[in-house]
Formats: C-alpha cells, sequence, structure tokens
C-alpha cells in the first residue's frame, strides 16, 4: 500500500510539474514562470493532503536518502521507495510524451546559466525545500495540518527563483523521468547530485536546529507526513 501511494503519488507530481512547461512550449511557444511554479506547488499539495498519512509522500529519492540519513526514515525501505519514484517519473513522462508529443523537450530541466550556478541553485533550493520539508514532517510541535500548504509554497517559490536558470528541480526524478523520455540527458548529473547534497544538508540543517533546541535531544523515528 505505502509503495502504490508513493508510485501514484510520484507520478501525479511529474505529470503536473512537466506538463506545465509543455503546454506552454506547445500553446503559447513562451514559458510561464508563475504557471509552472504553480503547477508543481499546487502538485506536492494535493498529493501530501492525499497521500501523506499512507506513505509520508517522499516523492524525492533526495528527501528518502535524507530522512533515512537522520533516523526518520528506515534505510531497508529506501530502495523499495526509489525505484517507486524512478518508475512512476519515467511512465510519467511517457504519458506526457505520448499525449504532447512532440513537445515533450519542453518539460526537461536543464541550466540556461553556467553548470556552477545552475550546480548552487539546485543545492540552494532544495536545502530550502528540506528545511521546510524535516521541519513540519518529523517536529511534533508543527502545524501537522499545514504541511501540505507549507511544502507546496516552498516549491512555488522555490522554481520563482530558480526556473529561469536552473529549472527548478529539486528532485532527481523530476529532471531523470523527462530526460529519458525526451532523450535529453544535458547536465543530467547536476539534478541528480545537487538536490542529493541539498537535501542532506537542509535536513541536517534542523536537525541542529531542533536538538539546539530541545538541550541535544536525540533525534526521533517518525513516518513523514503520516499523522
Amino acid at each position: 500500500m505505502q509503495l502504490g501511494a508513493e508510485f501514484v503519488g510520484t507520478f501525479i507530481l511529474i505529470f503536473a510539474a512537466t506538463a506545465g512547461p509543455i503546454v506552454n512550449q506547445k500553446y503559447t511557444n513562451s514559458e510561464t514562470l508563475i504557471g509552472n511554479a504553480a503547477c508543481a506547488g499546487l502538485a506536492a499539495m494535493i498529493i501530501i493532503l492525499s497521500t501523506g498519512h499512507i506513505s509520508g509522500a517522499h516523492l524525492n529519492p533526495s528527501l528518502t536518502i535524507a530522512f533515512a540519513t537522520f533516523r526518520h526514515f528506515p534505510w531497508v525501505q529506501v530502495p523499495a521507495y526509489i525505484v517507486a519514484q524512478v518508475s512512476a517519473s519515467i511512465c510519467a513522462s511517457f504519458a506526457l510524451k505520448g499525449v504532447f508529443h512532440p513537445y515533450m523537450s519542453g518539460g526537461v530541466t536543464v541550466p540556461s546559466v553556467g553548470l556552477g550556478q545552475a550546480f548552487a541553485l539546485e543545492f540552494l533550493i532544495t536545502f530550502n525545500l528540506l528545511f521546510v520539508v524535516t521541519a513540519v514532517a518529523t517536529d511534533t510541535r508543527a502545524v501537522g495540518e499545514l504541511a501540505g500548504i507549507a511544502v507546496g509554497a516552498t516549491v512555488l517559490l522555490n522554481i520563482l527563483v530558480a526556473g529561469p536558470s536552473s529549472g527548478g528541480s529539486m528532485n532527481p526524478v523530476r529532471t531523470l523521468g523527462p530526460a529519458v523520455a525526451a532523450g535529453n540527458y544535458r547536465a543530467l548529473w547536476i539534478y541528480l547530485l545537487a538536490p542529493t547534497l541539498g537535501a542532506l544538508a537542509g535536513a541536517g540543517a534542523y536537525t541542529i536546529v531542533k536538538l539546539q533546541d530541545d538541550d541535544a535531544e536525540p533525534p526521533r523515528q517518525v513516518r513523514s507526513f503520516r499523522r
């Protein structure tokens, strides 16, 4: 049940976040930044609200790895979650390719700035995302009912900041699936490595802040967005 929810949730996220830029390319021949950001942010919000209590709604291998690293998620479940996320991303991307062909290239996140700048942007926006996710998902003092809104708003904000430069991926499977479907692997390594390092840094930063506030209380095992 958990893997099924993770697969469906990731499918919806990748479908929505990738469809926005594709639709812009097909029907307006331009990019609407606020529309692209809203597609991804709203998708993240509704998925967390609808499946967070089942699978935790990770939707992102970087998040899964970061949570496991800081003992918020069992390592034994990490491979299965990543397989579900990757396969859902590829399935969603080929579904989009079938519907919108030949406009799939518009949904691939590629840098429009230098590789170093793109790497830094993806690292920083994923840091922001995981700081917020770790706060609302692992701290019992956070208002759990607002987790979906907080995370969705963070995704929207990050894309508004980084979308025109790096694509605002924050998620290896956001880039991997569309890249496979479009056959465009340009700078793919950035979108696999930078979000993972940023996720570890963001989750680690909140863990340090929380430990200091709790007088060095050890982190507890949680179930992400499950309540």
